[in-house]
């Protein structure tokens, strides 16, 4: 199975990630950021929709793979489950944003990366809905009492040109 290698963003900041901590890889595809953290020596949760493209995974005792709907209003599927880290890449329903903070532990760290406004530009998504206004990750942060560490927002042309916003954080 070919595996898409992990964002260059989430690989920069995952030594953030407290060493050896649970890791929640939320609407985590095919699981290249599951298998990234778990080569890193991470636990780590996967969760999607669709979980088929995790299916080599299932039965490692390092990976838990969770089927959920984020978004078809069933409940918050990890409960009171905390992590040291929590990715999301590509990815964008913000009714989750205060279940995601509330799932970090003190000193756990959420990396975050999706599109945002202007990147209909370079194709999909381009629906408003999956589009990050311009600060809209910082001001979820602020709100939810996490302190930025890293932070940005604007053009990228690799692994594709889109418009991304990018987020490092952390629960004090």
């Amino acid at each position: 199975m070919q595996v898409s290698p992990p964002s260059s963003w989430i690989a920069r900041h995952a030594r953030l990630v407290p060493r050896g901590g649970p890791v929640l890889d939320l609407a985590a595809g095919g699981g290249r950021h599951t298998r990234f953290f778990k080569a890193l020596g991470h636990p780590v949760t996967a969760v999607d929709r669709d979980v088929s493209g995790l299916a080599d995974l299932k039965g490692d005792a390092q990976i838990s793979i969770i089927a959920a709907d984020l978004e078809g209003g069933a409940p918050w599927p990890l409960g009171d489950r905390r992590f040291a880290g929590i990715v999301v890449t590509n990815y964008l329903h913000r009714p989750l944003f205060p279940k995601l903070a509330a799932a970090l532990q003190p000193g756990g760290v959420l990396l975050y990366e999706t599109f945002g406004i202007g990147n209909e530009r370079f194709g999909k998504p381009s629906n408003p809905d999956f589009l990050l206004q311009p600060g809209e990750l910082l001001e979820f942060a602020q709100a939810e009492g996490l302190v930025v560490g890293a932070y940005h927002c604007g053009e990228v042309m690799a692994p594709r040109p889109a418009v991304l916003q990018r987020m490092a954080a952390v629960r004090p």
